[in-house]
């Protein structure tokens, strides 16, 4: 029975064991690191990137995975489905254009916010948080499209069908009434056809609501819209502003009949999805106000009972004590100690922050 009495050893002193050297100390997030430091923590997730992108292309350059079948008309010609037989326009906003509008607005306005802010691994965990909402966004709805489709509004006018072309195998002229036929009776551009059955769920959307509904959760933590003053009417509008400019980019689909407004709905959800998730792997919260707003550490735990956090002051509201050069630990809820504290008497008792209790010829205001 030694076998299972077998006890390990303790290593030496001053020794590592190969399993130890795979662990690094983690790079301080109150200073700049080097760009072999940042290289050194980050190449896995640029890879992975990389790799996520070249498989989403490659996916998005694949011809349609299932063979559809689709109705034309009636005995009586009449259209079985008009609402794919609306005429190809041109878009009104490309994919590319909204691609860039939901990668390029988020990262200018992160870079905005650093005026006050001034953190780089804050700019850094934002972006690299965007990047990974809007890959993995894109290559999840590319996915989708492949596999799943659908037919976009324009179809018809795409295919062209001429129903003699009709072939006794596979689908065509089957079904009730035997009224459903496969791409083989289309005689438009096969790259159009193609396309045209891919519509959903909307890429326009996926990539807009991906960054557009990242670009809100982090307006929301470092403007502190939802916590524990009350703010101006501004920055309501402000956050909510991203969301409109992705509602915006969806509905215009649907004007120019590249989409059903299924695809654009379909497409919303998986952007906010995976916004939400990306806000939350680089942040410490997404909605707790208390630490929404504090960029997590690759190599370290976050410890959320600590008032003492790094970076605890990356906001850039300075209102009611946030951003005040650890004021906002008490901001936080937090008394100087680290421990919570509550601040039911209107006013905190810390020096950190210079607000009083409403009194005699006091107003309102005058407390944050």
């Amino acid at each position: 029975m030694g076998f299972f009495n077998r006890s390990k050893s303790p290593h030496p002193a001053g020794t590592s064991t190969r399993r130890q050297k795979r662990f690094h100390d983690p790079l301080p997030m109150s200073r700049r690191p080097t760009f072999g430091q940042w290289l050194k923590c980050t190449w896995l997730d640029i890879v992975t990137m990389i790799c996520m992108g070249a498989v989403g292309l490659g996916v998005y350059e694949a011809k349609p995975a299932p063979s559809r079948s689709f109705p034309v008309t009636f005995s009586d010609g009449e259209i079985v489905f008009p609402e794919f037989g609306y005429p190809l326009r041109d878009e009104i906003i490309p994919i590319w254009l909204a691609a860039f509008l939901a990668s390029i607005i988020p990262i200018f306005i992160i870079l905005v916010m650093q005026i006050r802010i001034r953190s780089f691994w804050d700019v850094n965990n934002a972006v690299i948080g965007l990047l990974y909402s809007l890959i993995c966004a894109a290559v999840f709805q590319v996915f989708v499209k492949w596999l799943i489709g659908g037919l976009r509004p324009h179809f018809l006018d795409v295919c062209k069908p001429d129903l003699s072309r009709a072939t006794n195998q596979g689908y065509n002229e089957k079904g009730f009434l035997k009224l459903y036929y496969t791409r083989e009776i289309c005689t438009g551009d096969p790259d159009q056809i193609d396309d045209s059955l891919e519509s959903m769920p909307s890429g326009h959307t996926t990539a807009a609501f991906a960054g557009f509904v990242y670009l809100y959760l982090y307006l929301n933590a470092k403007l502190k819209v939802f916590s524990n003053y009350h703010p101006s009417m501004w920055k309501l509008i402000a956050i909510y502003a991203p969301i409109l400019g992705a509602c915006l980019i969806g509905g215009a689909l649907t004007i120019d009949e590249f989409h059903n407004w299924y695809d654009v709905f379909a497409g919303a959800v998986i952007g906010t999805v995976m916004a939400f998730s990306a806000y939350r792997m680089t942040y410490a919260a997404v909605w707790d106000w208390r630490y929404n707003h504090i960029p997590l550490n690759r190599g370290a735990p976050f410890m959320y009972a600590d008032g003492r956090a790094e970076l605890i002051d990356a906001v850039f509201t300075h209102r009611a004590g946030w951003g005040a050069h650890g004021g906002s630990a008490v901001g936080h809820g937090y008394k100087g100690d680290g421990a919570e504290g509550i601040h039911g008497n209107g006013y905190h008792h810390s020096s950190h922050i210079p607000r009083r209790p409403v009194g005699n010829d006091v107003r309102g205001d005058n407390m944050v």
